[in-house]
């Protein structure tokens, strides 16, 4: 075979294997998660009761904690009651310092002030934004006799983006459990 036939086969191989239609990338897409409307119910712990979503276990550890683990989401909320014994001071430093260890990996943490005079609820909500173990933490008080702590966990590794979308679904649920906590 000559160059010119050698020439001419190559020509007609790339033309044959260049005429395949042009790679698009895909357009971005997000992930549409949708959790179902809450359905509240009633927990009553020795000190304290709150509503709770259903779509939550309650499980009881002993009469002062339980966790709430919501198995579609890998995720539940621990709660903790201490009794004030002269050391408030010393509980919301606890609560907050806790808060604030997640630092270290959040992008931002967001306070928010809850307060119930009515019913003699107050405390403090911390979102976490960014990849941190916890993705919120929570306390209230009475400020005389009882305080509860609260913080959020998944059993997955912290990704923000990821775990968003469950993470301000759980934070609703516990602005609710925040609101509707009563003292006995």
């Amino acid at each position: 075979m000559n160059k010119a036939s050698v020439f001419i086969l190559f020509c007609v191989l790339m033309a044959f294997l260049g005429c395949e239609e042009s790679v698009l990338p895909k357009p971005k897409a997000m992930l549409r998660l949708e959790y179902s409307r809450p359905i509240m119910a009633d927990v009553e712990m020795e000190n304290f009761k709150f509503n709770y979503n259903q779509s939550a276990e309650v499980k009881k550890q002993n009469s002062a904690s339980l966790r709430l683990e919501y198995p579609e989401m890998k995720a539940a909320i621990f709660i903790s009651y201490k009794k004030v014994t002269d050391n408030l001071q010393q509980l919301i430093t606890d609560a907050e310092r806790l808060s604030y260890e997640h630092a270290v990996k959040a992008d931002d943490i967001r306070a928010r002030v809850y307060e119930n005079s009515d019913a003699g609820v107050y405390g403090t909500f911390f979102e976490v934004v960014g990849d941190a173990a916890s993705q919120a933490q929570f306390y209230v008080t009475d400020s005389t006799t009882h305080f509860v702590t609260g913080s959020l966990y998944f059993a997955v590794k912290p990704n923000y983006d990821s775990i968003y979308p469950a993470a301000a679904y759980l934070q609703q649920d516990i602005g609710h459990i925040m609101e509707t906590l009563r003292w006995k």
